[in-house]
Formats: structure tokens, sequence, C-alpha cells
């Protein structure tokens, strides 16, 4: 059963720009009541909501957030519950990437950084929404960005990968977890898409057939399938192939296709992300 944003409250991480700008800007066009921005960066967080405001009525609630803190984010869920009460629809949609070889990442800068905002900040917010979304009996849902590349293998992007593929696991999971409890009326889809013009995978080049996408027609797609309660959202059908020929061919003959045919192996070779984010530099309100 499809819903709509209109009336209800709409709550993204990494909202201030990229694709988390667009989703509230589609909240916010479409009716919602209240349209909640987290973001760690509190000066774009500002422009965005007061730009977001003259967009329609919705009450905008920026709140200057760094997810990979579980203490600020749950100390931001409490304030949230207290003035907006839980979201209706809830985007996770936050993310970071490192573009190195694994043993080139460092420990905490790198890989726990990656984790946290990737996977576990989703996980806890998710958690402290989700038993006042089951008590209130009413339709909602939970979109969480996922990627393609946790669902394929990806030199130079390990510790990402891996933090996708751990992202699909529990969003599907969680999904199967809802309808087996009687939570029906809480749907969650997950977004797997390839590479997206936002400015965090400057540099990366799309394998074959799949070509950096526009954030809006992603955006779109992905809020029109959570919306209507869809499972999972793969973009472009190209990833659908990869992982379908992933599953059906041997080990050594996926590495020639993939390496050889899609160069889904060299995607990242060129990756350089953001000017503004070389090194370790953060670029966690980015789309992915």
């Amino acid at each position: 059963m499809s819903i709509s944003a209109a009336g209800r409250t709409v709550l993204i991480t990494g909202a201030a720009m990229g694709m988390g700008r667009l989703y509230a800007e589609r909240a916010v066009r479409e009716g919602a009541a209240a349209v909640v921005l987290w973001d760690r960066d509190e000066k774009a967080l500002q422009e965005a909501a007061e730009q977001l405001r003259a967009l329609g009525t919705a009450a905008v609630h920026p709140y200057a957030v760094d997810v990979a803190d579980r203490e600020e984010a749950a100390a931001a869920a409490a304030e949230v519950l207290a003035e907006a009460g839980a979201p209706d629809i809830l985007i996770n949609n936050a993310g970071i990437v490192r573009g190195k070889y694994f043993w080139e990442h460092a420990p905490e800068a790198d890989i726990d950084a990656t984790m946290k905002v990737n996977i576990l900040a989703p996980m806890h917010i998710t958690r402290a929404f989700l038993p006042h979304m089951i008590d209130r009996r009413t339709p909602a849902r939970i979109l969480n960005v996922a990627s393609a590349s946790g669902t394929l293998s990806v030199p130079k992007m390990s510790v990402y990968t891996a933090s996708k593929w751990a992202m699909i696991g529990w969003s599907d999971s969680l999904r199967l977890e809802l309808a087996e409890a009687g939570h029906g009326h809480i749907q969650v889809t997950t977004l797997i898409p390839s590479y997206i013009k936002t400015g965090m995978f400057e540099g990366a080049r799309g394998p074959l057939l799949t070509p950096l996408m526009e954030p809006q027609y992603v955006v779109d797609k992905a809020w029109t399938a959570m919306l209507a309660g869809k499972a999972r959202v793969q973009l472009p059908w190209t990833v659908f192939l990869s992982g379908a020929l992933r599953g059906l061919l041997p080990q050594p003959a996926w590495d020639v296709v993939a390496g050889k045919v899609f160069k889904v192996y060299q995607s990242m070779d060129h990756f350089t992300g953001r000017p503004a984010a070389a090194g370790t530099a953060d670029t966690r309100r980015a789309a992915r």
C-alpha cells in the first residue's frame, strides 16, 4: 500500500546537501507537516533550512548532529521525539567513503569512521525511533541508502563495501522482522544504487553500461519506491544484472567478467572525492 508524505513527519540524515537535501525538498513540496534535518555541517544546515521553509508550509527542524557520535545522536533523537514526535518517514541517507587500499586506511579516521557513519549510525538512529513507530500503529516508512558495492567486491573500496554489505543485510532483515512480528504498518526499503553524481565519488568511473546517475533521478525513484513500500531499489538495471552474473559464474570467470569486461574492478582507479575532502577529510554530508 502506497502512502503520501502529506501531513507526516520526515527525518533525513545527511540533509544539508546532496541527495539528502533533495529528499527534504521532495518532502516539503509534497506537503509534509514537519521535516527534520540532521547534518554535522551547521552552516550548511541552517542555509538548507531557510531555503526549505520558503518552498512550502512544513515546519523545518534543523539539528546539528554528528551521527557517528552515538551519544550525540541519541540526545538529538530524544529532542526530536519531544519536539516533533517520532518520524513517519525515516531516511538513513548520511554516508562517507574512503577510496584506497585497505592497508592504507587509518584505523580510526577511515575504518572506524566509515563503519560508524554508514552502518552503526543507521542502526542506532532507527533503534531510537522504531519502538515509537511500532506503538503508534500508523503507516510508516524507512529508507536505508546502501550501494551497489554492497553486492559486489570493489578494489580500493573495501571498508566502504563492507559497510554497505552490512547495510543491505541489516535493512532487509529488519523488513522481514517487522512483517513477522505483525508490524506491517512499517515498511523498509533498501536503496542499492551505482555511482551518483553527487561529488562524493568524484573521479570514479561507472562500469560498462553503467553511467554515473543524476541525483534527482535516483531520489525520485527511491522516494516513489519507499512510499509504495517496495523492498528494494537497484539502479541502474546493470546493478541487478551484475549481481545475477556474480551468483551464476564461478569466481575465476566472474573476476574476468568484472575486471576485463564490465571494468568493475577499475572503477575506483581515478577516485579523488570532493576537492575539500582530500586525504582523510570528512564527506559524511554526502548522499551515499
